[in-house]
């Protein structure tokens, strides 16, 4: 039998990884809700937000500033990591799929795909193909709840992610961006007549999730300590899962894919071996295909033309 202190430890992992997933997860269902389109270039954008952070870490480490300012690091780190993703997925929405608007969906998948392997070579040519070492600036802290051990960087992962994923449902739902979001989601061409910036909505609606992204990618770096550049694949491909699971385009529902998928890969790992996590994860994504592909939340939509 499992000892119940183990279980409850992995649900604190599961979710804390799906916490990660959800946030990444997001930005997949933001611009699919709004273009009918997957940026599978989004865990690239991620991976670049985390070698931001990154950058800004070490650099305040061995300057020694991060020794006694380790909470401004670390929001410079988050700022950093956001501004870089937001600006490389504005500059991929206006060169690699702006034009592509309206060719066949295939030609923005391809050009999706070339803008993830350039963006994989860009950074290896960067960093070489080797592992970077985030600073570890956190005091390593456990907090007992019952029978649980948390530890305080899981409580930051987890709290911050709550934050963040609220202020962007209110966001969607409460100003006036999100609503013309909402409008241009719903149908481009009339809200282009009621006088909105479809351009200028799209364009926002790529950078928004690529920032959620981005702070997922700092997170990743500072939980699992080591980052290269093909650290996005894998995380992207999982947090596509994810909203597939909650339903894409339905963001309440890559909220909960990805916890979900955080708690079946944690939880999975006691009646299996870790190393097969990942076939959870891409099981749960061929069964979700085959008897529900609209996900847990989504609904069913005729085809735009």
């Amino acid at each position: 039998m499992i000892n119940p202190e183990i279980i409850l430890d992995q649900v604190v992992n599961g979710l804390t990884i799906g916490s990660i997933y959800a946030l990444i997860a997001l930005g997949y269902t933001l611009v699919y809700g709004i273009l009918f389109m997957i940026n599978f270039a989004h865990g690239e954008i991620f991976m670049f937000g985390s070698f931001a952070g990154f950058a800004v870490l070490s650099y305040s480490s061995a300057s020694g500033f991060a020794a006694d300012h380790p909470v401004i690091c670390i929001a410079a780190a988050f700022a950093a990591g956001m501004a870089v993703s937001g600006l490389l997925g504005g500059l991929l929405e206006r060169i690699a799929y702006r034009p592509l608007r309206k060719a066949p969906r295939l030609s923005p998948l391809i050009s999706a795909i070339g803008a993830s392997i350039f963006l994989q070579n860009v950074m290896m040519l960067i960093v070489k193909a080797r592992m970077q070492v985030y600073p570890d600036l956190l005091p390593e802290k456990f907090i007992e709840i019952g029978p649980a051990t948390i530890s305080y960087f899981q409580v930051f992962i987890i709290g911050s992610s709550i934050l963040l994923m609220a202020f962007l449902y209110f966001f969607i739902r409460k100003t006036k961006t999100g609503k013309a979001m909402r409008a241009v989601a719903e149908d481009r061409d009339a809200a282009s007549l009621m006088g909105i910036d479809v351009n200028r909505v799209i364009l926002l609606t790529f950078v928004t999730g690529l920032i959620l992204a981005a702070a997922a990618g700092v997170m990743v770096g500072m939980y699992y300590t080591q980052i290269n550049h093909m650290m996005g694949f894998i995380p992207g491909i999982k947090a596509f899962t994810a909203a597939v699971l909650g339903g894409i385009g339905n963001v309440a529902g890559a909220m909960l894919g990805g916890l979900f998928l955080g708690m079946a890969e944690a939880l999975g790992v006691l009646v299996m071996p870790a190393e097969y996590k990942d076939v959870i994860a891409f099981g749960l994504l061929v069964l979700v295909l085959v008897f529900r592909p609209r996900g847990i939340l989504g609904e069913v939509v005729s085809e735009r033309t």
